[in-house]
């Protein structure tokens, strides 16, 4: 038949019929073009029900499912009463959403990320980098703050994995069908689409722009795949994170500065611009160019206006995962637009170095970006610590623990994450304020009145609902790679909705250690074959393409999972993706992190499961370093025993093992007669208590606004007063200083005589500074003793500082002095060192010139 048809297809003719709904359900295609339906449950039951198992296999995508709503069940929905309500109640529930308005005046902020992770039909993202933008996104709606947000459009998006018979990673790439997403094409005045361009080496590429409702924020994506491009320039928007540095670099000057020209052409003027993570940089340079060619601004002029209003966030711990480029490939694709600002190439490409003069060097995005931005932070404290040490370098006149970086720890949002088990409960055992103050502990610490039967009937409810759902999956996934039928009873059989059901999912990078668990198989066998205390490790994510390392450690455990002994046991599953991710978090019992100290920058994984009761077993990394509570999940310790990898990794194992067999299998299957553990029960309400309040996400917006948006804005907005004088008068006072510096004079300086004697403790430490000014003012300067104790021979640890009081000023000599009494005993090492100030420096390193004395 098929070959007859093919045969005769001269014959056969195409037919397009145009999906087309009721005009009462019309309202569900308007409410499916906002992703606020896809963080309020009784929208996402609204779809759902309508054909559970299309929506399912639409991805979970209502606009996918509503098109392929067929006349019948249209017409069914039509006649059901409570469907109609529903639908009903929701619509009304949605425009009072968007009909809000907001109760204070912020700055409005430009958002540029890469990726974000929104839904899973929409695919923007590969990783928590994008899950984070995207929660982020969602609580800045919920919360009516002013945001506007960038990214580009992705025809094919990150890869979908699936896995071979033999435990290999495949890639596919599916192309998006962006009729079936909820996207807008953005049009001018005049109904026609927008586009910028940008200039890439020697062509012009132009983009087109899209908006992706997120509630209130609009996000606008840029698009290449389009007529006006050559071909290589139309797949510039196909992957994320596809091919070689060459094409990262394109993507980049894409989005940093055709994301500013889309802003302008849509005449959006943001107040501050945020960059989530160093991809976005060359926006800084489209602002350089917009202040210098149109407000005709010096390149000083322009650079202080460009970092007072703007943020970048660093989510990478290790130097290696900064991106960078050569000199050679940045002059390329960047030189020409350097020419026409008229600013030295010279000057540019030292703004992304350590040593300016050093052709060898790449340009690191990172450097660039802090050079571009007066306020920059990590996304945990100990990250924010790391990020400190790692970017030192770029001030070695200050010891690590005076760089400006601080920090906002990562958060998830609460709505996204949570299943409607809990958000129902929390809701009504919390207040009906509860919404408004979710990062408040009083009203989580309410979890001790919920009796504990509800919430073990809870956790029983949404385990059995992942299990099943892992059945499932695994009939799927096996019969289609060729198992043996018996082969797959025999596995799915294995899984027992009474076991201890522990999660490990995340990007297969080689540092999160996914193998670990599987150091000491034999001991790990004897764990999960305990017949009375039935143990089942579920394995999940994806290795970067390129990541061979990471690929490796995903066969090695699909190879273990076919061993006879842990079928069942240790299962592996394919594809991880947004919705799987609710399953896993919100269904396991024990959520396990075991990455390689201390390279994870925050992690957001075990703050979903803690909202849902599940308790973390991780190494003290990331947020866990701020989260764990004794009682309320478990630990490794956070510093690392062996610098040997090998013998550090068998120790990690080790401890694992044994805190699972004393503490946390006993712990679980300790049932009183009623078939409930109090003492997990209890644990769970620790988690729930003194955790959960602390990771919501609405706790990291208010962190973001009052430790850098308000900030950056009042001094922005204090440095355009009178049409720019004030900015103008701080950039001739740095140029006077910066002139001035060198011909400082020392005078003299008096100070104990610490090479011969020693201070005892309680006595003061007496010093007196003279200096020769010359052409600048004491108020112009600061001087300062510092303290520092030696840990390694590289290593100094800031113990104290102490500014020294100008005593006098004769002509051009100033003298300063300073008398305190050391509060520690020890061997120190102090020298005292000059500093320029002004009430209008962001902080030091805002103007980081030093003179050690």
């Amino acid at each position: 038949m098929v070959g007859n048809l093919t045969e005769r297809a001269t014959k056969l003719k195409r037919i397009f019929v145009e999906p087309k709904l009721p005009i009462e359900l019309m309202p569900l295609r308007d409410l499916a073009h906002n992703l606020w339906w896809s963080w309020h449950h009784e929208a996402i039951e609204l779809f759902h029900s309508i054909d559970p198992g299309q929506f399912e296999k639409a991805n979970y995508n209502p606009l996918a499912l509503l098109d392929g709503l067929g006349i019948e069940r249209a017409q069914e929905l039509l006649k059901n009463a409570d469907f109609m309500a529903r639908m009903k109640s929701v619509l009304e529930q949605f425009q009072a959403y968007m009909d809000q308005k907001p109760e204070k005046k912020h700055p409005r902020v430009a958002y540029f990320c890469m990726e974000y992770g929104l839904h899973q039909s929409l695919r923007l993202y590969s990783g928590g980098l994008g899950v984070l933008a995207g929660d982020y996104l969602k609580e800045v709606s919920d919360r009516h703050f002013p945001m506007v947000a960038v990214g580009l459009l992705y025809r094919y998006g990150y890869f979908q994995q699936s896995i071979s018979l033999h435990g290999e990673q495949i890639h596919q790439l599916e192309a998006a069908r962006f009729t079936q997403l909820p996207l807008l094409p953005v049009r001018d005045a005049h109904g026609e689409w927008v586009k910028i361009h940008v200039t890439i080496g020697q062509r012009t590429v132009w983009a087109k722009a899209w908006l992706l409702n997120v509630g209130r924020v609009p996000l606008y994506l840029l698009d290449t795949d389009i007529d006006d491009n050559m071909w290589e320039d139309r797949g510039l928007t196909h992957q994320l994170y596809g091919g070689d540095n060459e094409n990262r670099l394109k993507q980049e000057i894409l989005l940093g500065i055709g994301g500013v020209r889309l802003l302008q052409a849509l005449r959006e003027k943001p107040d501050l611009y945020h960059l989530n993570e160093g991809h976005a940089a060359f926006l800084g340079l489209e602002r350089l160019r917009y202040y210098i060619k149109t407000e005709q601004f010096t390149f000083e002029e322009a650079l202080e206006m460009v970092r007072a209003t703007q943020l970048f966030t660093t989510h990478t711990p290790v130097p290696a995962g900064h991106d960078s480029f050569t000199e050679t490939l940045l002059r390329t694709y960047l030189f020409d637009y350097l020419y026409d600002l008229d600013i030295p190439w010279e000057t540019f490409v030292a703004m992304g170095r350590l040593t300016a003069q050093d052709a060898t060097e790449p340009f690191s995005m990172s450097h660039f970006a802090l050079r571009t931005s007066a306020e920059a932070n990590g996304v945990s404290r100990l990250h924010g610590e790391v990020s400190r040490r790692m970017f030192n370098d770029l001030y070695p006149d200050y010891n690590y623990a005076e760089i400006h970086i601080g920090h906002v720890t990562n958060s998830v949002h609460f709505d996204t994450w949570i299943s409607p088990q809990w958000a129902a409960l929390y809701r009504q055992a919390f207040g009906k304020d509860f919404d408004q103050r979710q990062n408040n502990p009083e009203l989580w610490a309410k979890i001790y009145e919920v009796p504990d039967a509800t919430i073990a009937e809870i956790r029983t409810v949404l385990k059995k609902r992942l299990l099943d759902w892992v059945r499932r999956a695994l009939r799927e996934d096996l019969t289609r790679r060729g198992e043996n039928p018996r082969t797959i009873f025999e596995i799915t059989n294995a899984i027992q909705d009474g076991a201890l059901v522990i999660g490990f999912a995340r990007r297969f990078a080689t540092y999160k250690r996914a193998t670990l668990l599987f150091t000491n198989e034999q001991r790990l066998a004897s764990i999960v074959n305990n017949a009375d205390r039935p143990v089942i490790f579920l394995f999940a994510g994806k290795a970067h393409p390129a990541d061979k390392g990471g690929q490796e450690y995903i066969r090695a455990i699909y190879n273990i999972t076919k061993k006879p002994a842990f079928a069942g046991k240790v299962i592996f599953l394919e594809n991880y993706g947004m919705e799987m991710a609710k399953l896993l978090v919100q269904g396991v019992d024990v959520w396990l992190n075991t990455p390689t100290r201390p390279k994870e920058a925050s992690g957001t994984s075990g703050m979903k499961a803690v909202l849902n009761g599940v308790l973390n077993f991780s190494v003290l990394d990331g947020w866990w370093v701020e989260g764990y509570r004794p009682g309320a999940g478990w630990a490794l310790p956070e510093h690392e025993t062996y610098s040997d990898p090998t013998l550090q990794n068998e120790l990690d194992a080790e401890t694992i093992y044994n805190l699972l067999e004393t503490e946390i299998i006993p712990a679980y299957f300790e049932q009183n007669e009623q078939g409930i553990c109090q003492k997990w029960i209890g644990f769970i309400k620790k988690n729930i208590a003194e955790i959960a309040p602390h990771f919501v996400m609405k706790r990291m917006l208010d962190d973001y606004n009052t430790r850098y948006y308000e900030k950056l804005w009042r001094r922005s907005q204090h440095l355009t007063k009178n049409q720019y004088h004030t900015l103008r008068e701080l950039v001739d006072w740095k140029n006077r200083v910066r002139r001035a510096w060198p011909s400082i004079d020392l005078v003299s300086l008096d100070a104990p005589d610490t090479y011969n004697h020693s201070l005892p403790l309680g006595e003061p430490f007496e010093a007196r500074v003279a200096l020769n000014l010359q052409t600048l003012s004491s108020s112009d300067i600061g001087v300062e003793v510092v303290f520092l104790s030696r840990r390694t021979e590289t290593e100094l640890e800031l113990v104290e500082i102490h500014e020294l009081e100008l005593v006098h000023q004769k002509g051009t000599i100033a003298t300063y002095s300073c008398n305190f009494t050391p509060q520690r005993a020890g061997v120190f090492e102090y020298g005292f060192r000059v500093f320029p100030q002004h009430p209008l420096l962001a902080h030091r390193q805002d103007f980081p010139l030093v003179r050690w004395l």
